[in-house]
């Protein structure tokens, strides 16, 4: 029991010893300890060590995190970095807009995930970038420590240079010691004048051809961009597949313009919308597309498909080209509600503010080339689509109306169709029954909905 006891005593005491070892190991240190003469088990040395590096690791180091390209849509997975909005070095807040990629349809913003500092791009304007791939880094954090930063290391750049210019100057002593040698140069100009000679017809030639060229001969080269490469394609495109064949007929817009000026300032003081034509049009080809449903189908391979409702594509003209968005079953509207969605699109692509949800489908287009004054014209398919209405400026002509000629505000209107799907029967049946509803407005009330 006594030895027991006795061995139990010297174990708590080592135990005691090695805390008290370790205790002084963290307050002064390893080195200090062993310094000191004192014994420090392998166990407190290792201690130690955890100690060091989690003290070393303690303080939160913020790395920069990689922003990658967004997902942009289900059709789409590249597209053109067109600009960037920032610098590195600049401070950004949580979605603010950083750059903007280029589509085939529309332009997408990328903003930033988080607030922070730019530090790198990973990629450069007129690109191609794919979703997923890496854009930019950004160092997360508050204020924007790393602006100033840049700033200051600008002006520290022009320090270095006076000495630069100061030390050229010693090297003037050199060219005053070259001075004796010009006398040598000087005796020269005396052939001088002989060859200055010869080269003075060719320049009185120069004069000529210039005086004889009128005009400036300047040219610009500037890349495609990717919204117009993609409209050139899709219109080749629409060339080489479908059958396309217009068919033309005149509307007289008597009886729509005395229904338009008679509504249109109650509409517009209470819907606040304006009541144009558009919007009869697109009532119009409704009701048409009902009774010709092949007008309102596309190819898909060996399959035709028959839609029980119509997507209706409003071609608008932007600065960067022309845009079809879409007006959702539009067989289901009134006139007014029709006029507010259109005026609504029209207003979203002017300010390039249309998602791809707003483009994305299509089953029948109606495109206004009246809008700029065209009196008629081809339009072309918009594929896979099977027909597009065109409508035009309207131009008073005499016409005959019940055997005598009187003025009428006549319209021009041209449908192309794709051949393979239509007929020339359907298509002209088509087109005279839009003729007929526009001429008479009242006859779409007395239609059931389409």
């Amino acid at each position: 029991m006594l030895r027991q006891s006795t061995r139990s005593i010297a174990v708590c005491a080592s135990r005691a010893v090695a805390r008290g070892a370790t205790r002084q190991v963290s307050q002064r240190g390893l080195k200090t300890a062993v310094a000191q003469g004192l014994r420090v088990p392998v166990s407190s040395w290792r201690n130690s060590m955890v100690v060091s590096r989690a003290g070393f690791h303690s303080t939160s180091l913020l790395c920069a995190e990689t922003v990658k390209v967004p997902q942009m849509a289900e059709s789409i997975t590249e597209g053109t970095l067109k600009q960037w909005n920032k610098q590195v070095g600049d401070f950004v807040n949580q979605d603010e807009e950083i750059a903007t990629i280029e589509t085939d349809k529309i332009d997408v913003s990328v903003n930033a995930p988080m607030s922070g500092t730019i530090t790198e791009f990973l990629a450069n304007e007129d690109d191609t970038v794919a979703v997923g791939q890496d854009l930019l880094k950004i160092e997360p954090g508050e204020g924007g420590g790393a602006a100033p930063a840049a700033k200051e290391e600008k002006p520290a750049a022009p320090k270095e240079d006076p000495p630069a210019k100061e030390e050229v100057k010693p090297d003037a002593t050199v060219a005053d010691k070259a001075k004796p040698e010009a006398p040598k140069k000087e005796e020269a100009p005396k052939p001088a004048p002989a060859k200055q000679e010869k080269p003075a017809p060719k320049e009185t030639q120069k004069k000529e051809v210039e005086q004889k060229v009128a005009g400036s001969r300047n040219e610009t080269r500037v890349k495609m961009s990717r919204m117009r490469s993609t409209i050139a394609k899709r219109l080749k495109q629409s060339q080489e597949v479908a059958a396309s064949l217009t068919t033309f007929n005149e509307i007289d817009m008597s009886a729509l313009m005395k229904f338009r000026s008679k509504y249109k300032d109650a509409i517009l003081k209470e819907q606040g919308v304006k009541l144009g034509f558009m919007s009869a049009f697109a009532k119009a080809s409704c009701l048409a597309l009902k009774e010709i449903p092949a007008g309102n189908a596309s190819i898909d391979g060996d399959s035709i498909i028959y839609r029980d409702y119509v997507d209706l594509s409003v071609a608008v003209a932007t600065e960067k080209g022309l845009v079809t968005p879409i007006v959702r079953n539009a067989e289901s509207m009134g006139l007014i509600e029709i006029e507010q969605a259109i005026a609504g699109l029209g207003k979203k692509a002017r300010e390039n503010k249309l998602a791809l949800e707003d483009m994305a489908g299509g089953t029948f287009t109606i495109s206004n080339g009246g809008v700029f004054g065209s009196l008629f014209g081809t339009p072309i398919l918009n594929m896979p689509q099977a027909a597009i209405l065109g409508i035009h400026a309207i131009k008073e002509k005499p016409v005959v109306v019940n055997g005598e000629i009187v003025i009428r505000p006549i319209m021009v209107v041209a449908l192309t169709y794709d051949h393979r799907l239509l007929d020339g029967r359907e298509a002209v049946t088509m087109l005279v029954r839009i003729k007929e509803y526009i001429e008479d407005p009242a006859r779409m009330l007395l239609e059931p909905k389409a």
